[in-house]
Parts: C-alpha cells; structure tokens; sequence
C-alpha cells in the first residue's frame, strides 16, 4: 500500500508539472490578442495562453509593481520600456533561446528603448489620432483642434480616450511643445484648453470601436487600428492625423522577472517572431507590426489602408514618445488630475 501510494504521489506531482508546462500567462491590452494566433499556438506547442486585459500603462505598470499578479509576459509601450527595466520588473532576454529573432526588421532593431532589443520583441505600432464621422462633421479632421476646440458640429458628440501619456502629447504638440516637456507656460496653456474644452465633450472612455460603429460617437481621439475595424463597419468613419503633432507607438513583449512559465514564454516569444504569425496579430487587431517578411501574409484591405499608411503630407508629424523626467511627469499628473474633476 505504501509503494501505492507513492506512485500514486509520484504521478500527480509529474501531473501537476506537466499541467504548468503548457500554461503561459500574457498580460495584454484589451482587445489586443488574436485567438486565432493563440489557437494556433496551442495547436502547435500543447502551451495553453491565458490572456489577462489592461487598458492603460499605467494600469499595468501599477498591478506588475504591486507583485503577486502571476503575469509572465507584459505588453508595454516604446515609452514605458526602460521604466519596467530601470525598476528590475523585467528580465534581459537570452537571445541564444529565440533563433527566430533575426527576423525583427532592421529599423525595429535598434530601437532608442531598447537598442538590439535585449529586453523586447515587437507586438504592433501604429499611431494616435483623432478618428470622425464624416457624415457629421465633413471639415478637416486632421487636427487637435477637434478635441482641444471643437467644432460647433462635435460639440458634445466627441470622445477622449483616457490614455494620459497621448492625450497630453497630442494637446502639448498642438500648443507648440513637444512631449515631456518642463515648460510651464506651454504646460499652462495645456491645462486651460483642456480643462475648457472638456465641456464639449461626450466622454472619456475606451470601447470605440463599438460606438463609433453604431454611431454613438461621432469623433474620438484614439488609435490607427482600432479607427480602421471601426470603418469596416461604418465606412463614413475616417482616420486623421494632427498636423500639429501625433504620437506614433510600438507596444512590445517582455519577460517578466518574476516569470513562473520561462520556457513556454521563450517558446511564445519566438513564436510572434515568425512572419506568419505575426501577421496574425496585425490581421486581428489591424496595425502593422515590426516583422520583416510578415506583409505577405497580411489580409488584403491592410496593404493600402490609410490608416496603417500614414499619407505623405503627414508623416513627418508624426513622433515617438520619449520617456518622461519624473518632473515632466509630475506636471503631467497634476493636469491630468484635474481634467478628472
């Protein structure tokens, strides 16, 4: 009977070990992750994902910091990467375990965040802008002054996604500043027009998708991709880009230091790095993503899509975030705190 029961402690422990080695945890933002990519996953590797939503960076940076999550990988933006590596929450990768990661295009590659991508591997960039119902509002849309001012058309129609870091990018670029700046007088001027425009405002919410789709909402400050589902389904929706400035974006995977799961997120991780699959993720959530290769296996309507194709006139208005001075981000604080009031 004693052996028996050995055997049997035996078996469940290895049981049980087997059971968490095909188990892998991603804490990602909503509506971010195609289940066709984790299907094929599984299908391919036995390693079952369990997707865990976010909807700001702040949000996961604050629930990482706190510990105890179970998390193994994490999907920052460019501009919170070196915040999660100077607090030690992320582990440097071991490059000989992710044979695919040749794969990232060379001007993904060394990346100001992140040089030779040490510490990430890309998921999907794109930009924030400013996405309208041309049937409401037919005047140019590529502008903050629809948000920042708005037009008598949008008043009370338009949607502010609450996302700090872009909002306060978009209003601080359209007021003649660039990002994380310290200038108080720019900073000043920031504050007043946003805290006299949120009046004319509907709300400040995620789930634009769904709304602007049913009409709902006729303008929202939000990003590329999701503007680009939402015309799908309501093609009088048109994506714009401030002239004044817009942030442009790569959010990407990282290891947690404090991984349970290490080897199925290795294998996770090399995984996205093979072009097909990578263009899985941009086929579900519709932006581009930084692997060389993977446009051949992109849907069809993507390839020309104004939104995924920043036009010409634009593209230089377009920027990448830095990481903010903790100054900077004390003054971002205090307005965005006080635009919640």
């Amino acid at each position: 009977m004693k052996h028996s029961l050995t055997a049997i402690a035996v078996l469940l422990a290895s049981t049980s070990f087997a059971m968490a080695e095909g188990e892998l945890q991603l804490f990602n933002w909503g509506d971010y992750t195609s289940p066709e990519l984790l299907k094929k996953f599984k299908d391919e590797t036995g390693i079952t994902v369990t997707v865990t939503d976010y909807d700001s960076n702040d949000a996961s940076l604050a629930k990482i910091e706190a510990g105890g999550h179970g998390f193994d990988l994490v999907v920052p933006s460019a501009n919170y990467v070196q915040i999660f590596v100077e607090k030690g929450l992320v582990s440097e990768l071991d490059l000989s375990r992710l044979p695919d990661h040749g794969n990232i295009a060379p001007e993904w590659m060394d990346v100001p965040y992140d040089p030779g991508r040490k510490y990430s591997v890309p998921w999907q960039w794109g930009s924030t802008g400013i996405g309208v119902n041309t049937k409401v509002y037919s005047g140019d849309i590529n502008t903050s002054a629809l948000f920042m001012d708005p037009p008598p058309e949008l008043e009370g129609k338009i949607n502010v996604t609450p996302e700090m870091n872009d909002v306060l990018s978009l209003a601080i670029m359209y007021e003649g500043g660039e990002p994380c700046t310290e200038d108080t007088e720019v900073l000043r001027k920031v504050r007043d027009t946003l805290v006299a425009a949120k009046p004319k405002w509907q709300s400040m919410d995620y789930g634009m998708t769904e709304k602007m789709s049913a009409n709902d909402v006729s303008a929202s400050v939000y990003w590329n991709g999701a503007m680009f589902r939402v015309r799908l389904q309501n093609p009088d929706v048109k994506f714009g880009y401030p002239q004044e400035g817009y942030p442009l974006w790569m959010d990407q995977v990282m290891l947690l230091n404090d991984a349970r799961n290490v080897d199925q997120a290795y294998t996770f991780l090399n995984f996205i790095l093979q072009p097909e699959n990578a263009a899985l993720i941009s086929a579900y959530a519709r932006y581009a993503n930084g692997i060389a290769g993977s446009e051949a296996f992109m849907p069809e309507d993507m390839k020309d899509a104004p939104e995924i194709k920043i036009p010409e006139e634009y593209r230089a208005a377009g920027r990448f975030l830095p990481t903010c001075s903790p100054k900077a981000q004390e003054y971002y604080t205090a307005i965005w705190t006080e635009l919640q009031k």
